[in-house]
């Protein structure tokens, strides 16, 4: 059952409408509405005083998952002439997509009431004891707008009991010959103008959370001035929220689930106190996609990931086995592609976090960049921080490595580290490389240049696909073996605490 957030005074204390999709499915099965119809009623439908009443030609909308609500609001839309979808609705309700759920009836209101509907109270309580008047009375409301061409969104319960799930309608007509209202279904893809006795629709309509006092819900679909919002860009509350019911499916028992406002495509689920999974999702994932977004990367990657964050080696090891079917053969984290997934051990702190997250911005905006450049600029931000409202790379623990490697005459050439493939790059003396490559891109860093050579390689990656014509030229040197030199002297001078 939903928990209803307050609208307006009266809602204050209310819970709210509804679930749908699978559950208002699985309640409308063949048995469960045979059951409904011959349940008696503990309500008496008024008699028929009015003629038929049907709005025509309204468009179906299937909804999706647990949008049943913000499916009506699009089919009143379409039938107005205005191209808004469910996600459009529930992009304005300013629902918390992390929740995983549709909008509740508060929620449904405010965001029907921001496009320019006079939706009116949301719903009213009504006396237990004298539920025939008072139903027959929010009857009589809904049949009038109905007469003026105004449908109704209403929420319900999808059959007698407890275990009843709430689903929202729309209703747009009533039959009197046969007693049966007439409605839009949702949850099903051909549920146009469906009809249901009007004997059944009144028992089910009212909310009964309390024994004395009943919820009855009813958006009036009366359209004001209409102000389709703007079209959002990137991925939308909608689209993380319906990522976020898929998820909880599959999520353990004891994990927070995060989305960082502005922190890019990411997801953020760990097994660490809720609160510290927020200051993880704020503090380094969103702080990263902004600063990188802000020197490198325009364009989001296209898919939502998910960040797993598991609080230490054993949740690492043993969650990456049972979610993902792996054995990690590294002790910090890593990136699947195949999975989507930043599939991180936090307790060896936010690094490799970072450095993962430039992988898939990086296949997003420069997807044929060398791996010595992918690997070096993600090591670079291993250990990061801001300077002048920028990421920064600062010295970490591959430097003794390096200093070691310079120390043996083993570093290679700047022109062989950059022809080397990805197989060779990860295979031979992986760690030198990833040093090498980090220390460079620090060094273009320090100097002024690591974001123009960036952008340079960028543009020029067609005929100069290694990169290594344009570091020449971004540096400006013209004897490449006396700039290494001088920058293995300048490496050896480095310090890491």
């Amino acid at each position: 059952m939903r928990t209803s957030l307050a609208l307006v005074s009266l809602l204050l204390l209310v819970p709210a409408c509804g679930a749908g999709g699978a559950k208002a499915m699985k309640a409308e099965s063949p048995a469960s509405k045979a059951a409904a119809e011959s349940a008696p009623a503990r309500t008496k439908a008024p008699a028929p005083t009015a003629a038929t009443v049907l709005i025509k030609d309204m468009p179906h909308v299937a909804q999706k998952p647990d949008f049943c609500g913000e499916a009506c609001a699009e089919m009143v839309l379409r039938k107005l002439g205005y191209a808004m979808t469910q996600d459009d609705v529930f992009n304005v309700s300013g629902v918390d997509p992390a929740l995983g759920r549709g909008c509740h009836t508060a929620e449904l209101a405010a965001a029907l009431a921001r496009i320019g509907f006079k939706v009116g109270p949301a719903g009213e309580w009504i006396d237990a004891v004298k539920a025939d008047k008072d139903l027959a009375d929010q009857w009589k409301a809904l049949r009038a707008d109905l007469e003026r061409g105004i449908p109704s969104i209403v929420c319900m319960r999808t059959a007698e009991g407890a275990g009843a799930t709430e689903h929202f309608r729309l209703v747009l007509g009533h039959d009197t010959k046969t007693e049966e209202i007439v409605y839009h279904e949702p949850a099903e893809a051909g549920g146009a103008y469906r009809r249901m006795k009007l004997a059944t629709f009144l028992p089910l309509w009212p909310l009964k959370y309390k024994k004395d006092r009943w919820f009855v819900v009813r958006l009036r679909m009366e359209p004001g001035r209409i102000v389709p919002p703007a079209r959002l860009e990137g991925h939308t509350p909608a689209e993380f929220a319906q990522h976020v019911m898929r998820l909880k499916a599959r999520t353990p028992a004891g994990f927070a689930i995060v989305v960082p406002e502005g922190g890019g495509p990411f997801v953020v689920v760990g097994d660490e106190p809720p609160d510290m999974v927020g200051r993880r999702a704020t503090g380094t994932v969103k702080w990263a996609v902004v600063k990188l977004k802000a020197d490198y990367f325009p364009r989001d990657p296209p898919d939502v990931i998910d960040v797993w964050l598991f609080k230490d080696k054993e949740s690492y090891r043993k969650h990456t086995k049972e979610l993902f079917g792996d054995e990690p053969d590294t002790p910090f984290g890593y990136f699947s592609y195949q999975h989507r997934a930043l599939i991180m051990n936090i307790a060896t702190g936010g690094g490799t976090l970072v450095h993962e997250i430039v992988h898939p911005y990086m296949h997003a905006n420069f997807p044929e960049c060398p791996t010595w450049f992918d690997e070096g600029l993600a090591s670079l931000y291993e250990q990061s921080s801001d300077r002048g409202g920028h990421i920064v790379g600062l010295t970490n623990w591959r430097l003794k490595g390096l200093q070691e490697s310079i120390e043996a005459k083993k570093t290679p050439s700047f022109k062989d580290l950059t022809a080397t493939s990805e197989r060779q790059f990860r295979a031979m003396d992986s760690g030198r490389n990833y040093a090498q490559a980090r220390y460079l891109c620090y060094y273009l860093q320090e100097k002024g240049l690591l974001v123009k050579f960036y952008r340079a390689f960028l543009a020029a990656s067609k005929d100069d696909p290694a990169g290594y014509g344009t570091l020449v030229e971004v540096l400006g040197e013209k004897d490449m073996a006396d700039f290494q030199k001088r920058w293995e002297a300048w490496v050896l001078k480095l310090h890491f605490p």
